[in-house]
């Protein structure tokens, strides 16, 4: 008999992802579940990629990724937060932001590490400190609208705390962190040996006049810090997985070092067409009322049902808490809502590390007009 490894993650079974999307596939439910857009991208983006491929680009990219790509990172930056990251030392493409989550938690986290994590949080966050020997340190975002105590956050910084976890705007919740969370984070880090992890994979899709507020904006913390981005986000792309890091040369170089034996180098064609497309700044620029038109377009749908709801303040998720229509545990619920109305909406409880349940269901907004007005008329006969 074969005495096969021990699990190194023994209770993490298949994503709540996975098991919602395949759910809806059975049911031929309306997938509110995943979050990606059932539109495509830009025309002119798949061009791009197609001329690439014909002029001969298929092999490997530069392990750090395409210069090109990374020049135009570093000016998108630089317009945006105001900061001019050195595409040599400071840009690094990767294969989709959860693989640099996972370069960048694994190159800073060592065993007995304390990470401070906000949740309910993005699934792969806990896994990556746990596969690193660190210890995941949960901290509650503060309800009803989730926003951060930082009170909460001190009290369980301790001498082994190694990193903080930050992610705006915010997957599950949509909320948005201010100037003052950010100002006080780098007070709190100020004088320590505290990097942070700023998950900015939404950053394009903030809402009501908000600005995105990023790490990169503050000298104090873009100096310990890695920021996070998704191509796949802001171009409708989420399958083509490529996404970036900036962070400090050091924070950089240890980050490559595991990036370079994780995936290596992204898709060289894609990798190109993107730099390309960058030149369109209008695409992104126009991302926040794009999506908030989703967004207003899905409440005012909703709106007659016994849902209640708090309008995201970014992402393209909505949250809906259905307490006054069921008591049932979120995941029973959700796959309920999908069997029986046909609609597939994501649990909260999923993105706590607890399961703690505050009848939250999650659902994406990516969608087109159609799709968004035949769920919301099912949600409304509940």
């Amino acid at each position: 008999m074969i005495n096969y490894p021990s699990s190194k993650l023994p209770d993490i079974g298949t994503t709540i992802f996975t098991v919602m999307s395949a759910l809806a596939n059975e049911q031929q439910a309306i997938n509110l579940s995943q979050g990606f857009p059932d539109f495509n991208c830009p025309e002119e983006l798949v061009e791009l990629v197609a001329k690439y491929m014909r002029e001969g680009y298929n092999q490997y990219a530069p392990m750090p990724g395409v210069l090109h790509l990374r020049e135009k990172i570093s000016e998108k930056t630089e317009k945006l937060y105001g900061y001019r990251p050195n595409p040599e030392t400071e840009v690094t493409v990767t294969s989709g932001a959860t693989e640099a989550l996972f370069a960048a938690i694994t190159a800073i986290v060592k065993p007995g590490d304390e990470v401070v994590v906000l949740e309910p949080c993005y699934d792969s966050y806990a896994p990556a400190i746990r596969l690193s020997g660190g210890v995941p340190i949960y901290v509650s975002l503060a309800l009803p609208d989730f926003h951060v105590d930082w009170e909460q956050v001190k009290k369980r910084i301790s001498s082994r705390t190694r990193l903080i976890i930050m992610n705006t705007p915010h997957n599950p919740t949509g909320a948005v962190m201010t100037q003052q969370d950010m100002q006080t984070l780098a007070t709190l880090t100020n004088g320590s040996d505290i990097f942070v992890i700023s998950d900015e994979v939404y950053e394009h899709m903030v809402f009501d006049e908000r600005q995105h507020t990023s790490v990169l904006q503050h000298p104090a913390l873009r100096e310990r810090s890695i920021a996070i981005s998704s191509f796949g986000k802001t171009y409708h792309t989420t399958g083509w997985k490529i996404g970036y890091a900036i962070a400090p040369p050091a924070l950089t170089n240890e980050l490559r070092k595991i990036h370079q034996y994780l995936t290596f180098a992204s898709p060289t064609p894609l990798q190109l067409a993107i730099a390309d497309f960058m030149e369109n700044e209008e695409h992104y620029l126009r991302l926040p009322d794009f999506y908030q038109q989703k967004r207003d377009l899905f409440m005012e749908l909703v709106q007659p049902s016994r849902f209640e709801l708090i309008p995201s303040a970014g992402t393209y998720f909505q949250l809906l808490k259905y307490d006054a229509i069921s008591d049932e545990y979120d995941v029973d619920f959700a796959k309920r809502l999908t069997r029986e109305i046909g609609v597939a909406a994501i649990p909260v409880s999923a993105f706590y590390h607890d399961k703690a349940d505050h009848k939250y269901l999650r659902f994406c907004f990516a969608k087109g007009e159609d799709t968004l007005r035949k769920a919301a008329e099912r949600l409304v006969q509940l």
